[in-house]
């Protein structure tokens, strides 16, 4: 039995590497009496899988962690125990069971993330608003990125799903996973870059609001990981 346990991630744990938050809720599973299956062989380790590591210094209130039970429970109260033995910076918020298909998992279904972007350090034009909405609307936002080997120019335009400015900053929604995945700081960094403001004098702060997956209706929408899966009661 599969099930996806959404959580957020705050405070000072933005600063902890995603290694770090794997043997957490390695721990965490433990001691809230989660009854998590185990691989075999000589050498067995819990059956777990992250949809997509975060990184450092990002904060999220959408992160998601499928793991497989060895027997059912149930969701409030394993969200309730598991918050019980949390520590302050990781708070579990669902637990759903989701399907057995291998291919289901979240690493493999991610198609997409929100992100919401704010200022954190500098100076942007008064006008700031008006030139994102005018870097947006090209029909190509050529930049180069790198990969395991080396770099190579890339048009991120469409890997931009969709933008709002809000009064907290900036919403984009970008494709994310293991087909395509687009940082929220490229975005940046190339607007930035736009409008000749060294990268060093402007420093902005991401925090994820949610991932999702295609829509099984094909209709070129999302649905987020959360809802793909139903509450538990035992």
């Amino acid at each position: 039995m599969k099930v996806r346990i959404k959580f957020r991630k705050y405070g000072a744990l933005k600063f902890i590497g995603h290694l770090d938050v794997m043997r957490f809720f390695q721990k965490l599973m433990r001691r809230a009496d989660i009854p998590i299956a185990f691989t075999g062989g000589y050498s067995p380790h819990m059956i777990m899988s992250f949809a997509s590591p975060l990184g450092i210094g990002l904060t999220s209130d959408g992160e998601y962690l499928d793991i497989e039970l060895a027997r059912p429970v149930d969701s409030v109260d394993a969200v309730r125990r598991m918050n019980e033995e949390s520590v302050e910076g990781i708070e579990i918020l669902s637990l759903r069971q989701i399907s057995d298909e291998k291919k289901m998992t979240g690493m493999t279904i991610l198609s997409a993330a929100d992100y919401l972007v704010s200022l954190k350090s500098g100076k942007l034009p008064d006008h700031w608003q008006e030139l994102f909405a005018d870097f947006m609307s090209q029909k190509e936002i050529r930049v180069v990125k790198q990969t395991k080997r080396s770099e190579k120019e890339v048009d991120i335009r469409p890997l931009i799903h969709q933008w709002e400015i809000k009064d907290q900053g900036i919403l984009l929604k970008l494709a994310a996973g293991s087909r395509e995945n687009l940082k929220p700081d490229l975005v940046m960094d190339a607007f930035l870059s736009g409008q000749d403001i060294p990268g060093d004098t402007v420093s902005f702060f991401y925090h994820r609001l949610e991932m999702y997956a295609d829509s099984e209706e094909n209709t070129g929408g999302f649905v987020s990981l959360e809802a793909m899966g139903h509450d538990m009661t035992v």
